[in-house]
């Protein structure tokens, strides 16, 4: 019989050992957070952390997880109150919420690993599929969990450096003036 630890617990599973880690996770202990969206690995809506790795679950079967720790969407916290759950609905990077419990585990990965991902980094960390498109906000969600991540932990991005140098600014600013020109409301975008 496997066993695991899932979510700080050890867990035996009385299951053929060639059964995918997912469907033992969501038939046998219950944990139906994490999804079954494919069955061959392409929209990571399974994602678990295995050991701390995002892993696609319905690949992975339970003589590959046999003593290894799975951290599965309920045990991210508890009561959602991790940084990237927070960030997530905050950004209204949620719609449907079906792949939200893998792109979560994704998310908590590529923190746990840089808590000051960049753009790419993050869009190469997080390949789920999401049919109803929130990746615009997904990148400034996850942008926005790793600021809480490193505020929380003390730790300081330095500024961008200096795009123009001082000798090259000019010495007053003629655009800072109110005038009609520059008072006009500025537009908005979504």
């Amino acid at each position: 019989m496997p066993r695991l630890t899932v979510n700080d617990r050890p867990v035996e599973f009385r299951m053929d050992p060639e059964t995918p880690l997912l469907w033992a996770l969501r038939d046998a202990a219950n944990l139906t957070g994490t999804k079954y969206g494919c069955g061959v690995g392409d929209c990571g809506a399974c994602l678990v952390l295995i050991d701390g790795e995002a892993t696609k679950s319905c690949l992975i079967s339970l003589a590959e997880a046999e003593g290894r720790f799975v951290t599965t969407i309920e045990a991210l916290s508890r009561d959602r109150s991790h940084p990237v759950q927070r960030a997530l609905v905050a950004e209204q990077a949620i719609q449907c919420g079906f792949c939200t419990p893998g792109i979560a585990i994704a998310a908590a990965a590529l923190l746990a690993r840089n808590a000051d991902p960049g753009e790419a980094e993050i869009k190469a960390a997080i390949t789920n599929l999401c049919r109803c498109g929130v990746y615009p906000r997904l990148v400034r969600a996850v942008q926005r969990a790793g600021r809480d991540m490193r505020a929380a932990s003390g730790i300081v991005t330095p500024a961008p450096a200096a795009v123009l140098a001082p000798a090259s600014a000019p010495a007053s600013a003629p655009a800072s003036a109110a005038t009609p020109e520059n008072t006009a409301p500025l537009p908005t975008s979504n």
